[in-house]
């Protein structure tokens, strides 16, 4: 295989903003492809701070790995993925963009999208949500209406979160998700969730702080609404600590390291009779994809990375009102603009 990569930051349609203040106006993304013959994949990875992971140290680190990267002989992205997994052990994200990209190669040598690879259906898929990210206010409400959407969802963590989801609820009577970002107390949120369901929430995720373990319990067994984990479920092995104290799980591609042990993850999540929701961290249409094949598999999904930003990379999802599709094509199904 021949490797290539590159830096994309990619601007957003507005400043975002998320609990404690961390606000951003680009996305810093890491792109790979993977050549074979005449087939090429393509993968992504962005950066976050709050994890610690740049792509400036992506980059070095596949620079110092190339070869051993290249030398595989690709039979079956899962065994790649194991071969990655061990060769950068303490980089889920680099290795998250090289999963995207081999299973984009290997849908294009198979003449297969990946959905129809895993022997899903197009059928019964989960809408996505658009996300409302904190601002003033009567900001808060000017996006929501520049983007008519089915369901929201809104960043929460502020001293404002109840007068902001009343002052959204005024003006709409779509489905609202909240996401806290692990930035209320056990208390705040035991204070918070009723108010929230008077409201017309569908469900919360990520209440707590990812390793207020007794917190959640207390409010997974009282709580009136669902309650999603998001930073408290990375890996795979989060999966069963979630279970009895989350009613289901949002994976990340990129903080999982991949499609492999998404996969994975969905299969255990099930076996526990949790609920499935597949989230964006901001990605393109490259990334994006990747987790749209997921969606015949999911309860929930929170696929608006390209929607909220103003400039892109690739083609080949299609936004509806909420609804998403893919183009159909072998392997990810897309094509750079």
């Amino acid at each position: 295989m021949k490797l290539r990569y590159w830096q994309q930051n990619l601007p957003f349609q507005y400043p975002f903003t998320i609990s404690n203040g961390r606000t951003k106006t680009h996305q810093p993304a890491l792109v790979v492809t993977l050549e074979l013959g005449p087939f090429t994949g393509i993968g992504e990875a962005p950066a976050i701070v709050y994890y610690n992971i740049t792509v400036e140290q992506m980059m070095a680190d596949l620079e110092s790995k190339k070869t051993l990267v290249e030398k595989f002989a690709l039979t079956d992205p899962e065994r790649y993925w194991h071969y990655l997994h061990h060769l950068f052990p303490n980089n889920p994200f680099l290795v998250c963009a090289l999963d995207i990209a081999c299973w984009d190669l290997y849908g294009k040598m198979k003449g297969q999208p990946l959905y129809a690879l895993w022997n899903t259906k197009w059928e019964h898929t989960a809408i996505t949500d658009y996300t409302i990210g904190i601002d003033q206010i009567d900001q808060m409400v000017a996006k929501m209406k520049a983007k008519p959407w089915p369901v929201y969802k809104i960043k929460l963590g502020t001293d404002e979160d109840i007068a902001i989801v009343k002052a959204l609820r005024a003006n709409t009577d779509a489905r609202f998700r909240i996401d806290a970002n692990a930035g209320w107390t056990t208390e705040e949120a035991l204070e918070k969730i009723p108010q929230l369901a008077e409201l017309g929430v569908e469900f919360i995720e990520q209440p707590l702080a990812k390793d207020n373990w007794e917190g959640m319990k207390v409010l997974f067994e009282g709580s009136p609404l669902p309650l999603f984990a998001d930073e408290s479920c990375v890996t795979e092995t989060d999966v069963e600590k979630c279970h009895g104290r989350f009613h289901g799980i949002n994976i990340k591609l990129t903080k999982c390291s991949g499609i492999t042990p998404a996969r994975r993850m969905i299969t255990k999540a099930r076996s526990l009779g949790m609920q499935v929701m597949m989230g964006s961290m901001n990605e393109s249409t490259i990334g994006s994809s990747a987790i749209a094949h997921f969606l015949p598999q999911l309860d929930h999904a929170d696929l608006d990375g390209p929607l909220l930003l103003s400039q892109d990379v690739a083609q080949g999802l299609t936004y509806d009102f909420g609804t998403v599709l893919v183009s159909g094509k072998p392997g990810l199904g897309i094509s750079p603009l």
